[in-house]
């Protein structure tokens, strides 16, 4: 990529297949960090190319983003592998579901970058522990041993693809009945008792080197009384003192109903801020406005998401005609990549 100086700070949502011109006149504001794309962004790669070279030819800087895990959240299907969630890798044999997994992250990092998308939303590293579908699958495993084994594997695929990953949500998600989608879930564990399971996952993540951390919209109330995505406690004290994190920390939307709790959107913003976020997802257009009009320019400029962007991007043509593609999507074929 050419050099940057994107330090932007929002990654907003766009509202179909093309740039409104509204759209195109936000994403060249100095607050834009970039876009998060999601299905009604794509109806198929010759679509999603174009949209994505209408963004780059905005500004080369703006991150493009996706949630691209596989199983039940995979934003772009017709064209692309369709993907198993995390849970499967463990249904392989125990000799062949790291290398599985390792290669399927290669598969879709590769995917995306060679169409013009430079991150994927994941992956997520709660454990499923049997209390919410909201996580469920969506889990590398049920202990955080499994988690930490598979969660390497798919994400060493993913750096080797060129591709930083986002891991989430932190402190961990499996321990709540309730979806941050619709309501705030509230997880009354002590710390000590997070730190033995939830947080292994992180910290083994953490220690190999991962470019950001996204954090939940989830109370716990024995540790502090904001929720994590807004806790200096949570993500200055405990992931950056702790546990040493150093890369970037990406706010989980803060349109879901769990971030509410910090107010209307401009609150929500300054406090995620404040508590440590750099980039703030917000895939809301109102509430983008509400933000752009409510907080002064120089709040909502940080250091930008330079460091999350791809060297280089492949060639379509050339990644589908070569043996290690072929190879892994004849392995991913052999099993139901929709559960």
């Amino acid at each position: 990529m050419p050099e940057s100086h994107n330090s932007g700070v929002l990654l907003i949502d766009l509202q179909g297949l093309q740039l409104t011109t509204e759209e195109k006149q936000r994403l060249l504001l100095d607050s834009v960090a970039g876009v998060v794309l999601f299905s009604r962004n794509y109806q198929n790669r010759e679509q999603l190319c174009l949209l994505t070279r209408a963004i780059r030819d905005l500004r080369h800087d703006l991150l493009i983003c996706v949630d691209q895990e596989g199983g039940r959240v995979q934003r772009f299907k017709e064209g692309f592998t369709r993907l198993p969630s995390a849970m499967t890798y463990s249904h392989y044999d125990q000799d062949t579901q790291q290398k599985v997994a390792h290669e399927a992250g290669w598969l879709m990092a590769s995917e995306l970058l060679a169409c013009g998308v430079d991150l994927c939303l994941g992956p997520v590293l709660d454990i499923d522990q049997g209390r919410t579908d909201i996580v469920g699958n969506r889990a590398f495993g049920n202990s955080h041993d499994q988690v930490i084994q598979l969660a390497s594997a798919w994400i060493d695929g993913v750096h080797d693809a060129g591709m930083s990953v986002v891991i989430k949500h932190f402190p961990g998600h499996g321990n709540v009945d309730d979806d941050s989608h619709l309501g705030l879930p509230v997880d009354h564990r002590s710390l000590e008792v997070i730190e033995q399971s939830d947080l292994q996952p992180f910290k083994a993540m953490i220690s190999k080197g991962v470019g950001a951390v996204m954090p939940a919209h989830i109370l716990f109330p024995a540790i502090d009384k904001l929720p994590a995505g807004f806790s200096s406690n949570w993500l200055k004290t405990i992931l950056r003192e702790k546990l040493g994190y150093k890369g970037l920390i990406i706010s989980d939307c803060l349109s879901m109903e769990g971030a509410a709790i910090a107010g209307g959107y401009p609150e929500r913003a300054r406090s995620a801020l404040d508590a440590g976020c750099d980039l703030l997802i917000l895939c809301h257009h109102q509430g983008v406005q509400e933000v752009l009009n409510g907080l002064d320019p120089s709040v909502l400029k940080g250091v930008g998401p330079d460091c999350l962007m791809p060297e280089s991007y492949p060639d379509w043509e050339q990644l589908v005609t070569s043996g290690r593609y072929h190879d892994i999507r004849q392995q991913l074929d052999s099993t139901d990549p929709v559960d």
